[in-house]
């Protein structure tokens, strides 16, 4: 029964590590969390060419970031029914025809929906390009893979200020928009020519209820987070948050009865994806605040001129390019585990010193404190990226990948969330009497104890936790991890 039911999908039967197809999905990627950010040095201008206040030209990007995290989930199944090939490059054809759409808008209602319309494009991008590159992938080369697939993720927060300034100032805002047009193309036509086709699973069925409650939890959940940053003092973020949280879990207890979910949840009974959900989660939380609060406490807090600021940021974009050729050696070197525990403390001890940052501090101190931010970030993100799926097996890969999409979203924006929750508790607070910089000072040290939840959830891992991954075929039989549930068959559904 378990093998009559189960999908139809691009699998290969013998799987062949491919660099171009990694480096196609990692610059769909870009293209995808760069536009989720970079608006926010053009609102401004766009406000000013629709006369309306700056503050309206933030749906824009709430309408995106919540359309992307609400159809995560939707996408595995689409990329189960109809192929992860077609649904890819029809994503690519979307974010790019929105992209056009949303350069030409003549007014905010339209810019609006069209990046709804671009946000449902980016939202089947992510996931099933993982998930075609994961399908591709065998084991003991994901960490390489994820090499390629991670680095979106650590630049576009950092470079989207100074991508947006420079095209806002020196072109427009539409250029914002018009750059995603050759990109959308060549990537189109590269995954033509890249992607193998494949028939989908035409009698998959979805399961409506799981979907409706996991994107009505997830939006929910995504308003919350943007009204908490944007308007604390408002009852509705709580409210919405709430919701949210009440509709994830009615999501929870539905799947795990259903006869065919919209998730695997068994997927979390394997450790190494677990982490991913506790500490990785805490992780990802507080490394996204720090793009966040860095800038605004240059400018508020040090009264530097946005460009300073911008050009100092960059500084964590020079940390992760310069530490990301040794990443993987240091992974297999010395496994998942301890450079978890490393790059989480490491990590805290940064936030701790940018909590001591004045502005007297040479500045050349300050560039060398957040390039070295910049490269344990690299390191963590990189190791929970390739940890998550070690232990999964194939019939779980889609649902995984699912999950853990929808995670990713919802750490960025609360770390966004709360990093600027926490602006607001200090603000006043007598440990900083007429500092500026006050604020984030507490800001930086709460985060920096946060992340300590994320080191103790990496230290209780097994030692050898992901070895097929890291060190394939070298760690010890009488100390290898006992196999995740389901290993070696199909979970029944």
């Amino acid at each position: 029964m378990a093998a009559r039911n189960a999908p139809k999908t691009e699998t290969s039967t013998s799987q062949v590590w491919n660099p171009r197809l990694a480096l196609l999905v990692a610059a769909t990627f870009f293209m995808e969390f760069l536009d989720g950010t970079i608006l926010t040095t053009a609102i401004p201008s766009i406000a000013g060419d629709f006369l309306v206040p700056a503050a309206d030209v933030n749906i824009t990007m709430t309408a995106y970031l919540m359309t992307v995290a609400m159809g995560i989930p939707l996408s595995g199944w689409l990329a189960e029914r109809m192929g992860a090939r077609r649904v890819f490059c029809m994503a690519i054809a979307l974010f790019t025809i929105a992209s056009l759409a949303c350069a030409l808008s003549p007014d905010l209602n339209v810019l609006t929906l069209s990046r709804i319309l671009q946000g449902a494009g980016g939202a089947m991008m992510v996931p099933v390009g993982m998930l075609v590159v994961l399908r591709g992938t065998p084991k003991s080369d994901l960490l390489r893979a994820t090499a390629f697939l991670i680095w979106p993720a650590l630049l576009a927060p950092v470079l989207a200020p100074l991508v947006g300034g420079a095209l806002t100032t020196y072109l427009s805002w539409h250029w914002i928009f018009l750059i995603n047009l050759p990109l959308g193309a060549a990537a189109f036509i590269t995954a033509l020519r890249l992607i193998p086709a494949g028939a989908g699973d035409r009698g998959r069925r979805l399961d409506w209820v799981g979907l409706l409650l996991t994107t009505t939890g997830v939006g929910a959940l995504v308003v919350g987070l943007e009204l908490a940053s944007a308007h604390p003092d408002g009852p509705w973020a709580a409210m919405s948050a709430a919701a949210g949280v009440c509709g994830l879990t009615a999501a929870v207890l539905w799947m795990r009865r259903a006869k065919a979910p919209l998730f695997d949840l068994t997927v979390f009974s394997t450790r190494t994806f677990r982490a991913m959900a506790t500490g990785g989660f805490v992780y990802r939380l507080t490394i996204t605040s720090v793009p966040f609060l860095l800038p605004l406490m240059f400018q508020t807090g040090f009264g530097w001129t946005p460009l300073h600021a911008g050009i100092m940021v960059a500084a964590v974009f020079v940390g992760n390019i310069g530490i990301k050729p040794a990443t993987t050696p240091l992974i297999r070197r010395f496994g998942f585990r301890a450079m978890l525990v490393f790059g989480s403390l490491a990590s805290a001890v940064t936030f701790a010193l940018c909590a001591l940052l004045t502005p007297e501090t040479p500045e050349v101190l300050i560039f060398a404190l957040l390039v070295c931010s910049g490269a344990f970030r690299s390191i963590g993100f990189s190791a929970y990226a390739s940890m998550q799926y070690a232990d999964i097996v194939p019939a779980q890969l889609t649902s995984a990948n699912s999950v853990s999409a929808t995670l990713v979203q919802l750490a960025a924006g609360t770390g966004i969330a709360v990093g600027a929750l926490l602006i607001r508790i200090f603000d006043g607070v007598e440990a900083f009497p007429a500092d500026p910089a006050g604020p984030f000072r507490g800001a930086f040290l709460s985060m920096a104890v946060l992340m300590l939840f994320s080191t103790a959830d990496s230290l209780s891992l097994h030692r050898h936790a992901g070895a097929e991954v890291s060190r394939p075929g070298q760690a010890p039989a009488e100390e290898q991890p006992p196999p995740p549930p389901g290993a070696g068959h199909v979970q029944p559904r």
